[in-house]
């Protein structure tokens, strides 16, 4: 074969592989926390004694929700005007219905939840509990740390109340009695890894079903957005978080009572459909809020927020749903989208034979067939081009003998 050609058939195929080759992560080189969180400032995390601290959460080779979810400081459209100023380190607005990250800041930094991990808690707890059954208050629920609704020893409990006061009022006895039926807390913070990690929160490591600091503890403001967006599709959660007042059992001679809403928005925010709200020492202020207005639906997360100095996260966060409707409603071409599977997961193989007149394609998960050039179409067409210069070169040798 003439070098001539074989350098052509060659320099095709290089061209070929480029183009079907996937697209590499964005360096990330210069991102604050992209692999953990900052360091603690108390002891919380400490590994018990004779264990050892978990490895860091592999950092996915493809940034999860697209390109621009790797960026480090704001994503915004293209001729987008400024985010309203805030205290929050990293933050995502996205629609709550079609999953399109409208604009956020640092998307994937790794930080801690808080009570934010109530949300992944509550998928659990709907995917596995009745929300009828009756439980019996104990001292062990009565005396976890940190928030607390008010459930005390042999006071009798629905999972419905305990749902509303997880959600409501961030009770951390609420979220001990959940993992205590659920197999205790190791296990309950195994099935919530499991869960976040099937659904393709990729930075989130759960280390307390509460959201109180631990080892290892970490997830991102793109994770709990898509945490969020998958619990409202549940009506008992969408129900839970909107819900202003319950009434709540007391226990032994302790009468009952009224447990409010913490979320200052679901108040005085036009359209709002609640939210949830967090803080611990090491997290400091976290914060998710949805709402609705013209038929659309928009949630906004808000992580390691600072009040500077008096302005409550929930007022730093209204300007920020003003402007994600204003994004919204202007048309402005979203910077990501909110997955709903791992998007690292083993593909799944397509045996099934296909209707008459169509032909069969393997496909991965997650991936449609017309998603462009795959990796075999390339195959074929560089097995074509072999055979095309296989033909002329034949074809000049036959001019060349006769």
């Amino acid at each position: 074969m003439p070098r001539r050609l074989l350098r052509l058939l060659v320099a095709l195929f290089v061209l070929m592989c480029t183009v079907v080759a996937p697209a590499a992560a964005a360096d990330p080189a210069g991102c604050d926390f992209r692999t953990a969180p900052p360091p603690p400032v108390d002891s919380s995390e400490n590994p018990a004694p004779g264990q050892q601290p978990p490895a860091p959460v592999p950092v996915p080779k493809q940034p999860v929700g697209g390109s621009r979810m790797t960026e480090c400081g704001l994503v915004l459209p293209p001729g987008a005007g400024q985010p309203p100023g805030n205290q929050f380190e990293s933050w995502v607005l996205a629609d709550l219905d079609t999953g399109q990250v409208l604009a956020a800041r640092d998307p994937h930094a790794r930080q801690r939840p808080a009570s934010l991990i109530k949300v992944l808690l509550a998928l659990v707890v709907m995917r596995e509990l009745k929300m009828d059954t009756v439980v019996t208050g104990t001292w062990d629920d009565a005396n976890q740390d940190g928030t607390r609704v008010g459930m005390g020893p042999d006071g009798k409990y629905t999972n419905d109340q305990l749902f509303h006061a997880l959600l409501m009022h961030s009770g951390n006895d609420c979220a001990y009695a959940f993992a205590t039926q659920l197999g205790g807390v190791d296990k309950t913070v195994a099935k919530m890894n499991a869960l976040a990690h099937s659904v393709g929160a990729l930075d989130t490591r759960t280390a307390t079903p509460a959201g109180l600091d631990g080892p290892g503890m970490m997830s991102s403001a793109y994770d709990l957005a898509v945490l969020f967006r998958l619990a409202m599709q549940d009506k008992r959660f969408a129900d839970a978080v909107s819900t202003q007042q319950i009434q709540f059992p007391g226990w032994r001679d302790k009468p009952g009572f009224v447990v409010g809403n913490d979320n200052p928005l679901l108040y005085n925010y036009d359209g709002d459909l609640g939210g949830k709200t967090g803080y611990t020492d090491d997290a400091l202020h976290t914060y998710i809020n949805a709402a609705q207005r013209n038929g659309t639906r928009i949630v906004f997360v808000g992580m390691r927020g600072t009040m500077s100095p008096v302005t409550a996260m929930y007022s730093q966060s209204a300007p920020m749903m003003d402007y994600g409707f204003s994004l919204k409603s202007s048309g402005a071409q979203p910077v990501g989208q909110l997955v709903d599977a791992d998007p690292t997961a083993k593909p799944t193989v397509t045996t099934a034979a296909p209707p008459p007149g169509e032909s069969q394609h393997v496909l991965a998960s997650g991936q449609s067939g017309d998603a462009g050039f795959s990796i075999s179409t390339a195959l074929a067409v560089v097995a074509l081009l072999l055979v095309l210069g296989g033909v002329v070169y034949a074809g000049m040798r036959r001019r060349r003998h006769t």
